[in-house]
């Protein structure tokens, strides 16, 4: 990913957060490879809830009970993101619209707010367009950080 720079350079625990969820988050995805991310999960105390890009939180959902069924539905959409003609690098696309900018941290705990804002382009001439955020939940195991959950797929722009 060109221009990638973590903007956390310095602070141990956001640095390593952030590497987490967004730098190793997105060369996993591209390249459809679960196993880079695998360990970066709290499987035991892992719960995704689904927004369906929603803001009415009475419409969202345990869309993924289990990290297995997340896995599932991840490794479906880096399928579906593949098949995609893309008229520049996939990553460099997802990067640019990705920010990962505030991390709270208290103790052992962690919330993260990713927003995704921007386009992709594509062979055809149209555009692939990124527009929601997800807001993260990590605990430190040690001297490493793990997703326990997020709420995902929520309305941005």
């Amino acid at each position: 990913m060109k221009g990638a720079v973590n903007p956390f350079a310095g602070d141990k625990d956001r640095e390593q957060i952030w590497e987490m969820l967004v730098r190793r988050d997105i060369e996993a995805f591209v390249s459809q490879d679960w196993s880079l991310v695998a360990d970066d999960f709290d499987e035991l105390r892992f719960l995704g809830i689904h927004a369906h890009n929603d803001r009415d939180p009475d419409k969202w959902d345990a869309g993924f009970p289990t990290l297995i069924s997340y896995r599932d539905e991840w490794l479906r959409q880096a399928a579906e993101s593949a098949a995609v003609e893309y008229a520049e690098s996939l990553a460099d696309g997802i990067f640019r619209a990705t920010n990962l900018s505030v991390i709270d941290i208290t103790g052992d705990v962690a919330f993260a707010r990713k927003k995704f804002d921007g386009t992709i382009a594509k062979k055809d001439g149209t555009v692939d367009r990124l527009n929601w955020q997800t807001l993260y939940f990590c605990r430190r195991e040690g001297a490493r950080w793990k997703i326990t959950g997020f709420v995902g797929y929520m309305a941005y722009r």
